[in-house]
């Protein structure tokens, strides 16, 4: 069974912005304007819902962020839907989802991380539909590293495309911007170097599969439960296999040694090729290094392992399309990733 990628975006296409998890508060508008604006001067329209409000943990009512999210899913209107950023409880918007019309609906881009992982990496294994994990609306003004690609280029690419990035091998050490001070910081603080890690051994990798993951604090809840069967997506899809990708947000190296223990022995690595590992903020404990975690957890998948990859919280942003065909190298002088919308 074939993945199902949403058909290009063109100017004139409309974008749906609405906050399945957290709001933006008021302080933070005028840097939710700057995007909008970007994404407008691309030529698409905005359509902004009702649930948007920043004031607590959540934009709205569950009901209401799932009534919004799936309506905007099934207008052939909208294109695709870009929240502004993620949160903390997307997860309780899963049940309330009618998602056998989201499977019947033309397929729409999904673009985002962090919490959105709790929603895009359900709705590819759910319904087969490509999403993109990598960059927020918040982001979108930012200029694209050079060697990567940003969710504008994906979304308007056709099936069959492909393309290659390769990172900037430079990361941002640590802190954020303040865009309430400055809501049109449009470059990344890059200021510090950094390459892939190799963490099962050493030599040359150069591996394929079909790309799923996300944001390990968000996806190790959905284990045991139907939105995170990766085994059935791979007999469905990637007879191939799989190419799997996590990144911690923001958890101790004994919490994500934990989650990542209980994601794999529920079974969501069983068919990966290889395993792609953010680059992380989150702290070390006197004991275990995230890096040590990552390995306690999953070296006994006996597949390659590698971490410092630009796909988690730590700038710069380097999308990986949920099921997408992928081919990843990574030797003494190169590393990239290879993206196939087929």
């Amino acid at each position: 069974m074939p993945v199902r990628y949403p058909r290009p975006l063109r100017p004139g296409d409309r974008i749906g912005v609405t906050s399945p998890s957290s709001g933006v508060p008021r302080e933070l508008r005028e840097r939710l304007a700057v995007a909008v604006r970007d994404v407008e001067a691309r030529g698409y329209e905005v359509v902004t819902g009702r649930c948007m409000d920043g004031s607590g943990h959540v934009s709205a009512p569950s009901a209401d962020r799932a009534s919004e999210l799936t309506a905007m899913l099934k207008d052939p209107g909208i294109r695709a839907v870009v929240p502004p950023w993620g949160g903390e409880t997307a997860i309780d918007l899963l049940p309330l989802i009618d998602w056998e019309a989201v499977r019947a609906a033309e397929p729409t881009w999904v673009v985002g991380y962090s919490d959105m992982s709790t929603v895009m990496t359900p709705l590819t294994l759910l319904t087969g539909v490509a999403t993109v994990h990598g960059n927020n609306l918040m982001d979108t003004p930012y200029r694209t590293p050079e060697g990567l690609v940003s969710w504008f280029d994906i979304v308007a690419v056709p099936p069959g495309h492909r393309f290659t990035q390769i990172p900037p091998e430079r990361h941002r050490a640590s802190g954020w911007d303040d865009w309430a001070k400055h809501p049109d910081a449009r470059t990344f603080t890059l200021d510090i170097p950094g390459r892939w890690t190799r963490l099962d051994g050493s030599g040359d990798v150069d591996v394929e599969g079909r790309l799923i993951g996300g944001c390990v604090e968000m996806l190790c809840n959905l284990t045991g439960t139907p939105y995170l069967d990766a085994s059935a997506f791979a007999r469905a899809h990637a007879p191939e296999g799989l190419l799997v990708y996590v990144e911690a947000a923001g958890d101790d190296a004994l919490a994500i040694c934990r989650y990542l223990h209980g994601m794999r022995m529920a079974g969501f690595f069983d068919a990966a090729n290889a395993v792609l590992v953010g680059r992380t903020a989150a702290p070390d404990t006197a004991s275990l290094t995230q890096h040590q975690a990552v390995m306690d957890a999953l070296g006994p998948l006996n597949v390659p392992i590698v971490a410092d990859v630009e796909c988690g919280h730590v700038p710069p942003y380097l999308p990986l399309v949920n099921g997408a065909r992928c081919r990843v190298v990574h030797t003494v002088t190169l590393s990239e990733v290879t993206q196939t919308l087929d």
